[in-house]
């Protein structure tokens, strides 16, 4: 019995996946919310440290072109292009919902899937980050790479095959992803109810919490 018990301790939890940003959303009782996002980008990011803050300031400056022929040249009064997207939504200037989906060119893709299914599809806020998504790559891309086979889109498998094959019908080539679908957490505010609805993304850690 002991054997057993060190064998099952001695069991690892395996090394952590890469990854480079995160996403979390807050909101409070007097109805403040916030919509964050941290992702370094490359490396360590910038290397700059706030004091007694733990974290590095991330470097997605890069992204601007110095080139003055290019679309995300560096200027005044510009920002690099970039997919650093908290995203925060109102109605009739009221809060609706904080939310963000992490994943790169995901992220924009993303944010709209999920509008898509609250507002034209009447999904609540859990069932909007739960329904399948697609991806678009291999595109145009704003900071000058060229396009690569006229771009491709990713389904996830529960998407059936009579829309896959629609699409193909209509000249979209697809292309398999196994997880380039995007980390989505949200805080929805319920104007009606008075009563915040958290949600928390299946496909990534994380986790809607309340007290």
């Amino acid at each position: 019995m002991i054997n057993k018990q060190k064998a099952a301790l001695s069991v690892s939890a395996g090394t952590p996946e890469i990854g480079d940003t995160i996403y979390l959303t807050v909101a409070d009782k007097q109805g403040m919310m916030v919509s964050l996002i941290q992702s370094n980008f490359r490396g360590m990011g910038s290397g700059l440290v706030p004091p007694k803050l733990g974290f590095c300031f991330q470097n997605r400056g890069e992204l601007f072109s110095m080139s003055k022929n290019d679309l995300n040249v560096y200027a005044p009064g510009k920002r690099p292009f970039q997919t650093i997207i908290p995203a925060f939504v109102t109605k009739n200037k009221v809060p609706f919902m904080s939310f963000g989906v992490m994943g790169g060119a995901m992220q924009p893709q993303g944010h709209l899937q999920i509008l898509l299914n609250m507002i034209d599809f009447g999904m609540d806020v859990q069932a909007a980050g739960d329904a399948a998504r697609w991806y678009h790559f291999n595109d145009q891309e704003p900071t000058g790479e060229p396009l690569r086979e006229g771009g491709k889109l990713a389904l996830e498998e529960s998407i059936p095959n009579s829309v896959r094959e629609e699409l193909k019908l209509r000249g979209h080539v697809l292309s398999y992803s196994k997880g380039d679908f995007g980390g989505y957490q949200a805080i929805h505010w319920d104007d009606i109810n008075k009563v915040y609805h958290g949600a928390s993304e299946m496909r990534k850690d994380g986790q809607a919490a309340g007290y």
